[in-house]
């Protein structure tokens, strides 16, 4: 009986490795996790107001629009202010909620700032600070929503001096 068996499974074995015919076999795609952000909804919804106001503010600045600039730094003290860092996920000391504020601080200075200068040049510096305080903010909460890009510009300003944005 034991022969059998072996003889069998041998005969198995050389009929699927030798004679078996080799099918193609179409890869199914690889699914892909859904899109969960590492922090809470209410905060993403406040930190995307917040971006919307930068880019409002980006786009006036490039345009030489100061009543623009000036309107966009306006709406950006108030998403600063109201940007719902006790909604971060993942803080269980809370630094990074201070330090968030931190940053939302320093930009609803800096956006004060901006509209108190009457000079397109000053309105940049204070533009470039809330960038910076921008680009450390969405760092420090890890922002996963959407990309976000640090860019450079070698000649803000007057053609001597660098700056980096968001984009």
């Amino acid at each position: 009986v034991i022969g059998i068996v072996v003889l069998a499974l041998a005969a198995f074995a050389v009929d699927k490795f030798f004679f078996a015919k080799k099918y193609p076999v179409a890869e199914e795609p690889k699914q892909q996790a859904l899109a969960v952000s590492k922090n809470s909804e209410a905060f993403n919804e406040s930190f995307e107001k917040l971006l919307n106001g930068y880019f409002s503010l980006k786009e006036a600045i490039a345009d030489y629009d100061t009543t623009k600039a000036d309107a966009a730094a306006k709406d950006m003290i108030v998403f600063a202010a109201s940007l719902k860092t006790r909604e971060i996920k993942g803080d269980s000391t809370g630094d990074i909620r201070k330090t968030a504020e931190n940053f939302a601080g320093t930009i609803s200075g800096s956006a004060k700032g901006l509209r108190g200068e009457q000079d397109l040049t000053k309105k940049k510096r204070e533009f470039q600070m809330i960038s910076e305080a921008l680009y450390n903010l969405v760092r420090t909460v890890r922002y996963d929503r959407q990309k976000l890009y640090h860019q450079h510009c070698p000649m803000a300003f007057n053609d001597k001096e660098e700056a980096w944005w968001i984009s």
